[in-house]
């Protein structure tokens, strides 16, 4: 059974920084280096960043199955579109429907607050992911070249999906 979660207390922000330790460290190092992964978890995915961008108005959501945490993500309102800022799940349990699942709640959400679309960005060489979202309805609307610091640039393509 998938179960979805707000996050709202630091141990669950510390349940998603050791699920995007493992989930990064395994699927992005052969798309952009382990100097960038290292880089990238401790700018972006580590729990005072992620509290400041709840902050912000960003929501976080623990994702389980069969009561164990495999997968996490994160919205943001803005404007008419919902931006999907982070989607993750374990590799050994992707394709149980956990990704899906989690874009029929993110869909309800951006319905619930009047977004007309949802939006995302996602790494140009990262593609079984972009093929997974294409299956979804999203389209490339758009490239992103965004300097992050350190060196380091994150190339991507913004997908966007009408609701």
């Amino acid at each position: 059974m998938i179960k979805i979660s707000l996050v709202k207390t630091i141990e669950q922000l510390k349940q998603i920084e050791a699920l995007a330790e493992i989930i990064w460290r395994e699927h992005y190092t052969p798309i952009i280096g382990i100097e960038q992964v290292d880089y990238m978890l401790e700018k972006f995915q580590s729990v005072e960043t992620m509290q400041s961008q709840i902050d912000e108005g960003y929501s976080y959501y623990l994702v389980h199955k069969n009561n164990t945490p495999v997968g996490y993500f994160s919205i943001q309102k803005r404007d008419d579109a919902m931006f999907l800022s982070k989607l993750y799940v374990l590799k050994f349990n992707r394709g149980q429907g956990i990704g899906k699942a989690s874009m029929d709640y993110i869909t309800q959400q951006a319905k619930a607050t009047a977004c007309s679309k949802i939006t995302l960005t996602v790494n140009r060489n990262n593609e079984n992911t972009i093929n997974a979202y294409g299956a979804l309805g999203f389209e490339n609307v758009g490239e992103l070249v965004a300097d992050i610091g350190n060196g380091f640039v994150m190339d991507d393509y913004l997908l966007e999906k009408q609701i």
